[in-house]
């Protein structure tokens, strides 16, 4: 047991950037102890019989996610030396404020993937929580090899920085048609490796039938949604990473705001309408966090309350734009979560 927390100590100290605070391994298992709890109760506790979660809930639990992260923003500022509490503590919130606002357009596909495949209510929860321990795992390894290029390879600045760029730009100048599933390469992916029946069967992710075992359509959206996460981590950790380059506010800012995905995605499925401008904001967000990191390139290190006044202002301002932007009153009902 020794050798394999020696083990992982190493290789969180390998790609961890050596001007940057090293976190005790004990920080990340004590991390990860009180995510497995979370997960636990929610899965055993919370939502133990599979329902429909209506919008009173999903308000509620947004709050609950919205506040752990902030008491553990705060937990930040007590434990950490007060030379680095201070920058640490801003660099936690700008990630997790940036990975949260990313993380609704990840939403919003995955609105039009419950509805293609017709995922009834009481499941999508279900769907959402197998999807987000898969993406833990992911975001964990995206973020220690992202960590360790840019510290090895200066010129994944570059690489990084560019991605964002051009992800900025295709969401700005990509129009506002609605996406179809059925044209998605993921979604063709999967239909054509996976055999599979087309009618559901409760909550089964499998079924036996002539003796051959068939996925049912939860488990291909289960499939879609890892690898729509897959996708989306490829923008997201960059953008964190430009941030800041300490893998252990990067993982935990990415993990809370995870965890919150599937009450805002329930928020989102009925108003998903109001915001109109919010793609707009993000775009200018992406690119000006794609700068920063080229800049890094040459050592040049944007401040931390600099980058957290323009994600916070931006975003900000796209959402008051959205919500005061008048809906038409011909405008499609939100669908059903």
């Amino acid at each position: 047991m020794q050798t394999l927390l020696l083990l992982a100590q190493d290789a969180a100290e390998a790609a961890q950037p050596a001007d940057s605070h090293r976190e005790s391994i004990w920080f990340w298992l004590g991390f990860g102890a009180f995510v497995a709890v979370m997960l636990l109760l929610d899965l055993v506790v919370f939502h133990k019989k599979p329902h429909e979660v209506k919008t009173k809930e999903a308000i509620g639990w947004s709050i609950f996610w919205i506040a752990l992260a902030l008491a553990f923003n705060v937990l930040l500022l007590w434990i950490e030396p007060p030379e680095v509490a201070k920058q640490r503590a801003g660099e936690f919130f700008a990630a997790y404020v940036l990975e949260k606002s990313l993380s609704v357009d990840n939403l919003f596909v995955i609105i039009l993937i419950f509805q293609f495949f017709k995922v009834p209510g009481e499941y999508q929860h279900r769907i959402l929580f197998l999807g987000i321990l898969g993406a833990i795992f992911m975001r964990l390894g995206f973020i220690l090899g992202g960590a360790a290029l840019l510290e090895n390879f200066k010129w994944m600045a570059w690489v990084f920085g560019g991605i964002l760029i051009l992800t900025g730009a295709k969401l700005a100048f990509g129009g506002d048609e609605e996406k179809d599933p059925s044209k998605s390469w993921m979604v063709r992916l999967v239909k054509r490796t996976v055999p599979y029946v087309d009618e559901m069967h409760g909550s089964a992710m499998t079924v036996v039938k002539d003796g051959k075992r068939y996925a049912t359509p939860l488990l291909l959206v289960l499939i879609v949604i890892e690898l729509t996460d897959l996708v989306f981590a490829v923008d997201s950790v960059p953008a964190c990473l430009a941030i800041t380059q300490d893998t252990f506010i990067v993982f935990t800012s990415n993990i809370f705001a995870i965890l919150g995905l599937r009450a805002l995605y329930f928020l989102l499925a009925r108003f998903m309408s109001s915001f109109h401008y919010l793609k707009y904001g993000l775009a200018v967000v992406l690119v000006f966090v794609g700068v920063k990191m080229v800049l890094m390139y040459w050592k040049i290190h944007v401040p931390t309350a600099v980058s957290l006044s323009v994600i916070v202002g931006v975003l900000g301002i796209a959402t008051v734009a959205s919500l005061m932007r008048k809906q038409p009153h011909d405008a499609a009902p939100p669908p059903q979560a």
